[in-house]
């Protein structure tokens, strides 16, 4: 029986490596928005010289957006490989300081920033196309705040329930009776 729990046990174990493909699959995708960032780039500095103040606002806020969404991918690449598949081994010089102290709880908090960072360029986009636009949706706008609200509270409530969890609550002495 010891045996049969063993073999189970090592491919449990074993089968984080399902998990490599993924991180890998993500690299392309990084790529990908590697390739969109530059198109985007290239467009951006195409239109410069005819560019209006707020036409190079949201440029600069799609550039950022763009930025934003490679870093959280990194962070998912580099924790998610750490915490559950294998320790990454390179120079140390090299290794981001955050790698190493980067936990699930972590992982979780700096998702869900960026995800909160994201949702509020968009609003922010959105604000500054409302000079722009010759009728304003209402409707969208009012969806992208409330939206963007729902972020901020689960990113306080992901904070709240980590702090909680890292600090529970000390036991009172009891009173002598």
């Amino acid at each position: 029986m010891q045996k049969i729990e063993r073999v189970i046990e090592t491919i449990l174990f074993q089968s984080r490596w399902l998990l490599a493909p993924i991180y890998l699959g993500l690299v392309v995708c990084l790529v990908l928005l590697m390739v969109h960032f530059g198109h985007e780039l290239y467009n951006f500095v195409l239109k410069i010289p005819t560019a209006k103040e707020a036409d190079v606002i949201l440029g600069t806020l799609s550039l950022i957006d763009l930025a934003f969404t490679g870093n959280l991918v990194v962070i998912v690449i580099f924790s998610g490989y750490e915490n559950f598949v294998s320790k990454i081994e390179v120079e140390a010089g090299d290794r981001p300081d955050w790698m190493a102290k980067v936990d699930f709880g972590g992982l979780k908090q700096k998702l869900a920033t960026s995800i909160v960072a994201i949702s509020a360029i968009q609003v922010l986009k959105s604000f500054m196309n409302l000079e722009q636009a010759e009728t304003v949706d209402n409707t969208k706008l009012a969806w992208l705040v409330g939206i963007h609200v729902l972020f901020l509270g689960s990113l306080l409530a992901v904070a709240l329930a980590d702090r909680l969890s890292e600090h529970p609550p000390e036991e009172k002495p009891a009173k002598p009776g």
